[in-house]
Parts: C-alpha cells; sequence; structure tokens
C-alpha cells in the first residue's frame, strides 16, 4: 500500500510524500520510496522511525496493524502532523477506543475501505434497506483472490453494517451464515453472507435485496488496487482542512449519515 501511495502522489502532483516508514528490519529501510515504487527517485529513505517521517508532514497515512497504528500515533505528539488517515483493519475494541481518544486532538479519517465506489455503494445500500421493507432479503456475496484470509471481507462486513442501520438495527443482531443443510431454513429479516476465493481477484461485492417478486441488485468491481490509494489521498486532502474529530468516507464526500449512524 505505501508503494501504491507513493505512485499515487507522484501522478497526482498537489500531494508530495516527504516521509516514509517501515517496521524494523524491513528490507525497505534505507530505500528510496520512489525507486520502490517502480518510480525515480523521490528524494525520501524509508525510515523505521515515525518522528523522522513525520516531521515535515501534514498528514500521516496508515496502513499497518493495529498495534503499530496506535504506536505511531502516540509517537506523531509533538509533530506537525494533524490529519490522520487509518485503513487499518482489525482493531479491538479497546483499540478503537484507543483511537478515539486522539480525535480530541487530530483529524481522524478512518475506513476499512477507501474506495470512492464501496463508500457511495454503502449509501446506496442502506437508503435501499430502509426504503424496502422486511419482505426483501438482504444477501452479500464477496469475491476475492485466493490468497486472502478474512472472510468475510472488512468490505463484505461494512456492506452488512450499512444495511443492519438501514433496517434500524446493528449488523451483530442481523448476521447469519449462508444458508447450508437438508432442513435449514432463511430466518427473516437475517443479513446473509456468500464468500468466494478465486484466482487473482482483486475484490468484488455484491448486495441483494430481495423479495418474492423482484430483486434489486447493488454491486462493486475493483479492477486496480490503485482505487485504495487515490480514495485515501482524497481523503488526506480534506481532513487537513477540517476541525478535530473522527470521520469516515462518507464525510469525505459529503453524504451525510443514516440509519444507526445518524
Amino acid at each position: 500500500m505505501g508503494r501504491a501511495l507513493t505512485a499515487a502522489a507522484v501522478s497526482a502532483g498537489d500531494i508530495f510524500i516527504v516521509g516514509a516508514t517501515e517496521y524494523p528490519g524491513s528490507p525497505a529501510l534505507g530505500k528510496d520510496a520512489g525507486a520502490l515504487a517502480g518510480l525515480e527517485s523521490i528524494g525520501v529513505s524509508v525510515s523505521d522511525s515515525v518522528e523522522t517521517a513525520a516531521a515535515r508532514a501534514d498528514a500521516w497515512i496508515d496502513f499497518t496493524t493495529p498495534a503499530a497504528t496506535l504506536a505511531a500515533l502516540h509517537a506523531l505528539q509533538g509533530t506537525k502532523v494533524q490529519a490522520l488517515i487509518v485503513g487499518t483493519t482489525g482493531l479491538t475494541p479497546a483499540q478503537e477506543a484507543e483511537l478515539d481518544d486522539y480525535a480530541a486532538s487530530y483529524t481522524i479519517v478512518k475506513s476499512g475501505n477507501f474506495s470512492i465506489g464501496v463508500t457511495l455503494m454503502l449509501d446506496l445500500v442502506t437508503r435501499a434497506a430502509a426504503t424496502l421493507g422486511p419482505e426483501f432479503d438482504i444477501e452479500i456475496l464477496e469475491r476475492h483472490h485466493r490468497r486472502k484470509r478474512d472472510a468475510p471481507s472488512g468490505t463484505a462486513l461494512m456492506i452488512g453494517e450499512a444495511a443492519a442501520a438501514g433496517r434500524g438495527a446493528r449488523l451483530t443482531d442481523l448476521k447469519a451464515e449462508h444458508v447450508v443443510g437438508l432442513n435449514e431454513v432463511r430466518r427473516a429479516g437475517d443479513i446473509g453472507f456468500a464468500v468466494q476465493r478465486a484466482g487473482g481477484i482483486v475484490g468484488d461485492h455484491e448486495a441483494s435485496i430481495t423479495s418474492e417478486r423482484e430483486m434489486l441488485t447493488i454491486g462493486h468491481r475493483a479492477l486496480d488496487r490503485s482505487i485504495f490509494a487515490d480514495g485515501a489521498l482524497r481523503a488526506a486532502r480534506w481532513a487537513v482542512e477540517q476541525p478535530p474529530g473522527k470521520y469516515d468516507m462518507r464525510d469525505v464526500l459529503s453524504l451525510g449519515r443514516t440509519g444507526d449512524d445518524a
């Protein structure tokens, strides 16, 4: 993701990479971030020091692990960084609460998926689930490459949360696994999930909202991983102009909040 962000920033021209980090012992340490991204040198060497990397930064973009993200946020105190773009997933409730504490001092945009298209899809799913009554069943299908380990994907769960919000509920109350077994039938109101893992699929997500007589399908297909970097940079541009607080990509796109998020 660091390589994708570097390439996207160089291509954009209005955002400049002034620092880059990797974990201690990484083979990327000391190398030029531009060269690692397959570009010409940009004069920025990869460091294992957050303070060094952030010395001239206005925004910090973090796609790492929960522990590494929180350690970086702690190290950023005292730097000029005011905007934090967090794409790290898998935080525990306690870690989420710790991240929330930083929102008193920083502008934080956090999302499990920075794709502009996926953000719009979430908004559409919420609105559709709110408009179409409980006689419409909701099923979410996601497809990814064979190497992906978590299932359902984080984005599929975000879609489920958007659908549940449209129904005025939480996903934990409505989530059901795909119906299997000789005598298993679908429980009314459940949100079902199905998963496919095959080949090199970047990411396909589809929500179907179906009654006895019609089906509405809302879907998104990722064709290139650079869309996530482009979205993160758009969030950074937006965040540096906002007051401290915790936001997500719906705020960046001025979509507002609906359902359980309101």
